[in-house]
């Protein structure tokens, strides 16, 4: 299902699909239609039930007060339609455009002034066929599901450009002051045909969104009268120029559902991680252990105390996804057993609910999902507010990751100021598909909690790595996928639902990673070990030096946050046929893994593509949006600082023993004890050491 064609010269605003193609016409009449509906009849199980709530959530934040001052952007209309479509593209909406609007629809009213709106549109999912798991789950819920990511999309947008100092409002369907499907005419993303809305090059059905404002922008064509639904031609149907190919949906659909996209099933599965894992040598550790609420406390220093609640939002971007995260939380479920209150028949067991769930995942969002007993030992041992201990509540963890975005990250240096926002998308795409997994769960009657980073009682890396979605990376405290790369955020569901776990996978990745230290090169603070892995809390692991890493992304001046490793990482690809190929060739012809390290290098892996750096540089400073300050991180990749950085690397490891003990809460500082990580990381034991260790001496015959 990859792409034969890349997408590299295509700019993100103009969407996965080719729609600058289709002929335009100034003035076409606006016809009255109605947007697309379900195809199938949402049943008793079915998860639209749990949708309004997450919807009202939404409506909520459609509109805001906005800044006092407006923030430096272009003058330049082009420069900010073009901004703000491929801001929707990057929250996953399929097709964006601009219009303006006429003066008796924002007459009075919340929308009085404005003068322009972005319209958008964002495909259904496929549901799962009636004979798979998961349908009577999925059946007759794509428009609420859909409804509900038009609103994700909304209140980002008219956040963020309520946060540059305009006007601005939400509206999807349910919740809007104006005509969408008038308005997705005149935007030029959709058209009128025997009363419902089309798009040619869909043939899923979709949902639309809007936002208007006073930011003047702009504005896009009408489509045609007449234009036909499908592909004009060959090359648009083959995806030629980097397009999503007109094939797509129907190879899609011969996979059941639950697969999902990336064929995880091909990867060979294994009975124990490719890293030595110790369970019974893990020591639990507090939340209030984890360095960015150590930070919080104090324990790093006044400056990354006073960087810890803005490095990752200060772009406003990112601002615009905070209150839906953090009204998220009080949402996120149940740790206490729930009564018997099934509202339908019995499910069909354990094997059965994993499908399932994994094909309501697969349809509400999620790039990949994966399944894992929640051991107690994967659970923190007390809360960081409260100093309460925390005891292991659920048998089973659903698992699943958010793809941050190849497109972006490829416009990036991975340090610069999108890097926090690409983590927030993921973050807040996570924590609101598992927001309504999780009380679709507990309407069956089956306990259910979400663990997102805003409020996770779950230790995250553990979790993937146990549920089969990837194996430990010399990045350290990341699991990569064989199809993401390093570049996903996870999200967690702990139930009582029974379900089978999946088994670890086994790719390769440990001998590429032994050969390949590109990420290592390439981290800008030096955190990431040159050398061999080490015996951590019970762990084998690429440990590494989480104060210099931390510190770095919370005190980057010239970015928000970092994701260098996972930008300059050989297995961040593009999602091509090509891609795959490398893939499968590193897994079958163990020999090529040199020689594809150093393809990565030589053929640009890395290297920021200017077609795809779409967003403004700009920061939050006092509320106040502006230019930032310190300029912009501008990295490319580095070749031949290896040797220097690996002579003179020095890390420091912070075990159980360091870290602040259970009760510990955010009124006590703990300052970080740097000399004695130095020890402990010299200190350390090997893996081999530890496998003898466990083996005991040899006994004689």
């Amino acid at each position: 299902m990859a792409r034969l064609h890349s997408h590299r010269q295509r700019p993100v605003h103009l969407g996965p699909l080719p729609a600058e193609r289709l002929p335009r016409q100034a003035g076409a009449p606006e016809l009255p239609a109605r947007q697309p509906g379900d195809d199938t009849t949402a049943g008793a199980l079915a998860v639209a039930a749990v949708v309004p709530e997450y919807l009202a959530l939404c409506a909520g934040h459609l509109a805001g007060a906005v800044a006092a001052t407006q923030a430096p952007v272009p003058d330049d209309l082009q420069a900010r339609a073009d901004n703000l479509k491929a801001t929707a593209c990057f929250l996953d909406a399929t097709l964006a455009g601009v219009c303006t609007l006429q003066p008796a629809e924002v007459a009075d009213g919340p929308c009085a002034g404005h003068t322009h709106a972005l319209v958008f549109l964002v495909e259904f999912s496929r549901e799962a066929h009636a004979d798979e798991p998961g349908a009577a789950w999925t059946a007759g819920s794509n428009a609420a599901r859909t409804d509900l990511r038009c609103a994700e999309v909304a209140v980002v947008l008219a956040g963020y450009l309520r946060s540059l100092g305009w006007a601005a409002q939400g509206h999807v369907h349910g919740h809007s002051q104006v005509d969408l499907c008038a308005l997705a005419q005149r935007a030029g993303i959709a058209l009128a045909m025997d009363g419902v809305l089309a798009m040619p090059f869909t043939g899923n059905g979709f949902r639309v969104g809007a936002v208007t404002t006073t930011c003047a922008m702009a504005t896009d064509l009408p489509i045609a009268p007449g234009t036909p639904l499908g592909w004009p031609d060959s090359d648009a149907y083959m995806g030629v120029g980097g397009t999503r190919p007109g094939f797509d949906a129907a190879e899609q659909a011969r996979r059941p559902l639950h697969l999902g996209r990336h064929p995880m099933e091909r990867i060979p599965r294994v009975d124990e991680p490719t890293t030595l894992v110790l369970r019974d040598e893990i020591q639990r550790v507090p939340k209030r252990a984890d360095l960015f609420t150590r930070a919080l406390a104090g324990d790093l220093g006044d400056k990354a105390r006073q960087e810890r609640s803005r490095f990752a939002v200060k772009h406003p971007l990112a601002w615009a996804m905070t209150p839906l995260i953090r009204g998220l939380v009080p949402l996120q479920g149940t740790r206490t057993p729930l009564p018997p209150t099934c509202i339908g028949p019995p499910l069909d067991g354990a094997e059965h609910n994993s499908l399932a769930v994994k094909a309501l995942a697969h349809f509400l969002g999620a790039d990949l999902v994966g399944i894992c007993a929640a051991e107690p030992w994967m659970y923190y041992s007390h809360d960081e507010a409260e100093g309460r201990a925390i005891d292991a509540y659920h048998p089973f963890a659903i698992v699943l990751l958010i793809d941050q975005g190849f497109e972006t990250m490829e416009g990036a240096s991975g340090d610069d100021w999108i890097s926090g926002a690409q983590s927030m998308r993921a973050y807040l795409r996570g924590a609101l598909l598992a927001g309504v997994m999780a009380a679709h769960l507990r309407r069956l009657g089956h306990s259910a909690r979400v663990h997102s980073n805003a409020h996770s009682e779950l230790l995250h890396i553990p979790a993937v790595l146990m549920a089969g979605l990837g194996e430990l990376s010399r990045i350290g405290e990341q699991v990569l996928n064989p199809f993401l790369g390093p570049r996903s955020k996870s999200v967690l569901i702990t139930t009582s639902l029974p379900l089978v776990p999946d088994q670890p996978v086994d790719f390769g990745l440990q001998a590429v990673c032994n050969l390949c230290r590109k990420c290592a090169r390439e981290c800008p603070c030096n955190a990431i070990p040159f050398g061999p892995k080490v015996m951590f809390n019970g762990y084998e692991i690429w440990k590494p030096d989480v104060e210099k890493c931390g510190k770095y992304r919370l005190t980057n001046m010239k970015g928000s946050a970092c994701g260098r490793c996972m930008k300059t990482c050989p297995y961040n690809r593009e999602d091509l046929v090509e891609s795959d190929r490398l893939l499968w060739l590193s897994i079958d012809v163990p020999a090529t893994r040199r020689q594809l390290i150093d393809h990565d290098d030589a053929s640009g892996g890395g290297v920021r593509n200017p077609v795809k750096r779409w967003w403004f540089d700009l920061e939050i400073v006092d509320g106040v949006v502006q230019a930032p300050a310190a300029g912009t991180n501008a990295r490319d990749l580095s070749p031949g600082r290896e040797a220097k950085l690996a002579a003179g690397q020095k890390l420091a490891f912070f075990p159980p023993s360091l870290q602040p003990a259970g009760g510990t809460t955010l009124a006590t500082t703990v300052p970080l004890d740097r000399a004695a990580g130095l020890a402990a990381a010299a200190a350390s034991e090997t893996p081999a050491a530890a496998r003898r260790r466990r083996r005991g001496p040899a006994t004689r015959p």
